[in-house]
């Protein structure tokens, strides 16, 4: 997997490239596309993320959003990414690194979403593929961590197809469309073969 990374003072200098996708940290700019697609896949996001708040998809939301990814950019405790299709630059869903762990532990969560119309295409394969590449070459990271409803078969498939190892099964371990839900864990370490 291809990934470039423009050298700047911010988050926006970034940008990796897969081979029909490309991601970029999320600009203000983004927030009326990523809005109508967030909202055009409601019904298909809803039962895998924490409940939206009743302004989840408002400027003054994005811009609260944006804020925050920019301050874990700086801190080096978050990275968030938007996915494009190469071809036209429309915009597909999000990857996020988070809880980003350094020390003795060099590790990280990820997590992504892709609109309703791009889903099942291998777009957010190549995506995952990607920040993985940046999590280990770029931040030296030794290990990412996922995690999905034991529901979600698509999910599940991704992260295995990637390289991911099942580790574990957490009860109630994150509130998902307001309710405590048990998930299914998964790791990749630095050295394990990948996709």
């Amino acid at each position: 997997m291809l990934f470039t990374v423009f050298r700047g003072d911010g988050p926006l200098s970034v940008r990796l490239e897969g081979p029909r996708v490309y991601l970029c940290p999320p600009r203000m700019a983004d927030w009326r596309t990523w809005a109508l697609l967030r909202e055009e896949s409601r019904e298909f996001l809803v039962p895998w993320e924490p409940t939206w708040p009743h302004d989840a998809l408002t400027r003054q939301a994005f811009r609260r959003r944006l804020k925050a990814y920019n301050q874990e950019w700086r801190q080096g405790t978050g990275f968030s990414f938007l996915v494009y299709r190469l071809g036209d630059s429309g915009l597909m869903g999000g990857v996020t690194l988070s809880n980003v762990r350094r020390g003795v532990a060099q590790a990280a969560s990820m997590g992504y979403w892709i609109g309703e119309r791009f889903a099942r295409q291998g777009y957010m394969t190549e995506a995952v593929l990607a920040v993985v590449e940046f999590a280990f070459e770029e931040l030296g990271l030794h290990r990412i961590e996922a995690a999905c409803l034991p529901h979600n078969d698509p999910s599940r498939s991704l992260l295995l197809k990637v390289g991911f190892r099942q580790e574990g099964y957490a009860r109630q371990y994150l509130r998902i469309n307001g309710k405590w839900q048990d998930h299914l864990l998964f790791e990749l370490l630095r050295d394990d073969p990948r996709l």
